[in-house]
């Protein structure tokens, strides 16, 4: 059965824009990025929509749909309410380029600044390394991710108030929480943490989990952990004392 639906799509580009409305046939099944797929191919041909595999795996379409920060080729029509208009917008964290495309380069720079995975020295006789494999399937949750930068679009620092160069923002901390518990890692990053990626300013409200398209739970098993390791480094008596001896 053929209907239709509204589509209220913001269009412009760094110098500002507004929003316009397109009607189009929807069939059961569609998802919202079908329906801006069919509104560029026979409306607006000029509209710029990022997208790769449609499958939630690339991370490329995110965009606000409603006000809520969601992936477009995820969001099922028949989720929404369609007796009024789907509001359809790029991310608000992030710099508009044109129509439903962002700029998230600012991600990538930002990440180059969290130092790497460094191992520690093999400790079996053949040069490999042991660990637990509790130890490592920790770890796995965080490699889920794929960059649709969701989390960083819904963090009130980063979009409400724009800290982006005081916080590095959840996606990142998830990051650095993959390689502040990795068992063979060895560098020291909770210094950095507090003073340049501004893990203090995170007041862990669960928003960046709730709209994580993996699952992951950003919040409770990487922030948390990270603003732990932070607060006995620097706020706990003996363990500021450990680390003074440790060095």
């Amino acid at each position: 059965m053929t209907s239709e639906a509204t589509f209220r799509i913001w269009r412009g580009g760094r110098q500002g824009g507004a929003f316009t409305d397109y009607t189009t046939p929807i069939v059961p099944g569609m998802v919202v990025l079908d329906a801006v797929h069919a509104i560029q191919a026979e409306q607006a041909n000029d509209l710029a929509v990022r997208w790769n595999c449609k499958a939630g795996k690339c991370g490329s379409c995110s965009a606000e749909i409603n006000g809520m920060p969601k992936l477009m080729c995820m969001t099922r029509l028949s989720d929404l309410p369609l007796d009024a208009p789907v509001t359809v917008e790029p991310m608000r964290a992030f710099p508009p380029v044109r129509d439903l495309v962002t700029d998230v380069s600012w991600n990538f720079e930002a990440k180059k600044t969290i130092p790497g995975f460094k191992p520690r020295t093999p400790d079996a006789q053949d040069g490999t390394w042991r660990m637990q494999q509790e130890d490592i399937e920790r770890v796995q949750e965080f490699r889920k991710c794929i960059e649709c930068f969701l989390c960083q679009d819904v963090c009130h620092v980063l979009r409400e108030h724009q800290e982006h160069a005081r916080f590095v923002g959840p996606r990142l901390l998830v990051y650095t929480a993959a390689l502040e518990m990795h068992p063979l890692d060895v560098v020291e990053r909770t210094e950095d943490l507090k003073r340049v990626h501004g893990i203090g300013y995170c007041n862990i409200t669960k928003c960046c989990t709730n709209v994580c398209p993996e699952n992951i739970a950003i919040t409770d098993n990487a922030i948390v952990p990270l603003k732990e390791r932070v607060a006995d480094r620097f706020y706990d008596p003996l363990g500021r004392l450990f680390h003074v001896l440790q060095w």
